[in-house]
């Protein structure tokens, strides 16, 4: 169940209270204390999701670098090849270069990209859960607005 879900649940709970005078309410804490424990075991599953994100990115710009090292690997072995003749030595090291620079361009681009999916990821994934802890704090605020302080009596 999802954290919106469960906060659904807490707040039907609280408007389905007995109403009292002075706007409160009688509610199941038993109740309450099971959607606020539901909430505290799905946390963690969402900072889980952060964590993978987060390793997916290394997956991803591991994945770019071995791509990347693999294409300067083929120009190198090309360029070499095309050393063997005297002839065409000047042209096959400008052909190595412009690959090599090709292959270091298409690696920071892939590298860039993978960068910014991840960060998109991860900002949506902030933004997620900054929104529900706001959720969490505004009904822990309501919920605390709710119990009765006891007066002072003055002596």
């Amino acid at each position: 169940m999802s954290i919106e879900e469960l906060l659904e649940q807490l707040d039907e709970a609280l408007e389905g209270g007995i109403k009292m005078p002075g706007n409160r309410r009688v509610v199941n804490a038993e109740n309450l204390r099971a959607v606020i424990d539901d909430i505290r075991l799905n946390i963690p599953s969402e900072i889980k999701q952060a964590r993978g994100i987060v390793a997916d990115r290394a997956d991803i710009i591991t994945n770019a670098k071995r791509e990347a090292d693999g294409i300067i690997r083929s120009a190198e072995e090309r360029a070499n090849a095309m050393v063997s003749q005297e002839a065409i030595t000047k042209l096959a090291q400008e052909k190595a270069s412009e690959i090599i620079a090709n292959a270091q361009a298409k690696s920071r681009e892939m590298r860039k990209a993978a960068q910014e999916f991840v960060d998109d990821i991860m900002r949506r994934a902030d933004e997620g859960l900054t929104a529900n802890l706001g959720e969490i704090r505004k009904t822990r605020a309501s919920l605390k607005s709710q119990i009765p302080h006891p007066v002072a009596k003055n002596d």
